[in-house]
């Protein structure tokens, strides 16, 4: 009987897919074309603002969109394990969709379909987005949910914040996009080795290791 052997660990490839913001806004600009422009660009949008999992988005109902009492809409996303969790829609992302909505539309009808009622290439259409946008990156749609969670946690939103969004089981993963930009790390924090005390203007050698 052979020896066990232990699993090969997978290096983490995480940060190589989160699109920097700049990038991100191109593709979302990029949506296009002739016939389902609005449609496609709706769709990243959503993905983009949301955080949702491709298939939340497609599986997104119109009777899943609700105004709350403040005017803003919420979408209910159905995730893993039979949860439901609600987000509330962005101003843009909200006025994106309802273009798509026809004037009799059944609450069960799919909101991101085809013109015949079809699913939806969603990762044709970010493909082509990319390209347009010029971006050499093989990037997906589930690439607009890492940029959501990094972007917003860049931007000051609380962890705890981009977990309930995101739909995160465990914090520990929305954790995982804290700090993930190669330019940037806790090093950055330690900005006061030359910082003197103001009764000492000489001060102790901070890389002194008398001084400790």
């Amino acid at each position: 009987m052979g020896a066990a052997l232990a699993p090969r660990r997978v290096p983490a490839r995480l940060a190589e897919r989160i699109l920097p913001e700049r990038d991100a806004l191109n593709l979302l600009a990029a949506a296009g074309g002739r016939t389902q422009g609005p449609r496609n660009r709706a769709l990243l949008l959503f993905l983009y603002y949301t955080g949702a999992r491709l298939a939340e988005a497609l599986g997104l109902q119109w009777r899943d969109l609700t105004r709350r009492e403040d005017g803003a809409t919420a979408a209910a996303l159905h995730g893993k394990g039979g949860r439901t969790r609600y987000v509330a829609l962005p101003a843009a992302c909200a006025a994106a969709r309802r273009p798509l909505q026809p004037p009799a539309a059944e609450p069960e009808g799919y909101v991101f379909r085809t013109r015949h009622g079809r699913p939806l290439d969603a990762r044709g259409v970010v493909r082509a987005a990319a390209r347009r946008a010029g971006l050499q990156a093989p990037v997906s749609p589930h690439w607009l949910r890492h940029a959501h969670a990094s972007h917003a946690l860049d931007r000051g939103a609380a962890v705890h914040e981009v977990q309930q969004t995101l739909g995160h089981a465990s914090l520990a993963t929305t954790s995982r996009y804290v700090h993930l930009r190669p330019d940037r790390s806790s090093g950055h924090a330690l900005a006061r080795l030359d910082a003197r005390p103001e009764d000492d203007p000489a001060g102790p050698d901070p890389l002194d290791p008398q001084a400790v």
